[in-house]
C-alpha cells in the first residue's frame, strides 16, 4: 500500500495545492469561500435527491418499499434548488446552525466544569472554554455576516495548513519511492565462469 501511495504522490500534491489555493482565497476573500461552500452543498443536495428518486423508482418496480426514498429525494431536491436559487438563506442557516451548536456545547462545558470543580484542579479552563463558546454563539446570532466571514477565514486557515501537510507528505513519499527504486535496481547480468 505504501508503494502504491508513493507512486501516486502527485495526486496528494495536487490535492494539497488545491487546498492551499482554496485556503488563500478563503483567507483573502471570505465571501468566495462562503459562496463555494453553499454551491457545493446545493449541488450535493440535488445529486442526493436525484439518486434517492432513482432508488425509489427502482424499489417500486421490484415491489419494495419506496415511500421514504421518494420523500427524502423530494426534500433533497427542494433543499438543493433553494440553496442554488437563494444561497444567502443557506449561508445564514449554516451560520445559525454553528451558532446554536456553539451555544449548546458552551453551556454543557460550563455545567461540566461546575460538576468537576470538586474533583479536579483547573476546571476553570473548561468553564472558560464554555464561556468562549457561548460568546461565539451569541456573536453568530447577533451578527451572522461577521460570523460567516469568521467561519470562512477559519476554513481557509485550515485548508492552507492541510494543503501544506499534504504537499509535505507528497514530497516525502516521492523521495521515499525514489530511494526504494534505487535499492531494488538489479546489478546487471551475472558473469559466467570461464
Amino acid at each position: 500500500m505504501a508503494m502504491e501511495l508513493a507512486r501516486n504522490w502527485w495526486a496528494l500534491a495536487l490535492r494539497g495545492a488545491a487546498a492551499i489555493i482554496f485556503g488563500i482565497i478563503a483567507l483573502f476573500w471570505p465571501p468566495a469561500a462562503i459562496a463555494a461552500l453553499v454551491a457545493v452543498f446545493g449541488a450535493y443536495a440535488l445529486v442526493d435527491g436525484i439518486l434517492n428518486l432513482v432508488g425509489a423508482v427502482r424499489a417500486g418496480r421490484s415491489g419494495q418499499r419506496w415511500g421514504a426514498l421518494l420523500f427524502e429525494g423530494i426534500v433533497s431536491l427542494l433543499v438543493g434548488l433553494l440553496t442554488l436559487f437563494f444561497p444567502g438563506v443557506t449561508a445564514l442557516a449554516l451560520v445559525l446552525f454553528v451558532g446554536a451548536w456553539s451555544l449548546i456545547t458552551g453551556v454543557a462545558e460550563v455545567v461540566a466544569a461546575i460538576k468537576l470543580r470538586t474533583m479536579i484542579e483547573g476546571e476553570w479552563l473548561l468553564a472558560l472554554s464554555g464561556v468562549l463558546s457561548i460568546a461565539f454563539g451569541i456573536l453568530l446570532f447577533i451578527s451572522p455576516l461577521i460570523g460567516a466571514i469568521a467561519i470562512a477565514i477559519w476554513i481557509g486557515a485550515y485548508a492552507v495548513v492541510f494543503g501544506a501537510l499534504l504537499l509535505g507528505l507528497a514530497l516525502r513519499l516521492r523521495s521515499w519511492a525514489s530511494r526504494q527504486q534505487q535499492t531494488q535496481v538489479p546489478a546487471g547480468p551475472v558473469p559466467r565462469p570461464a
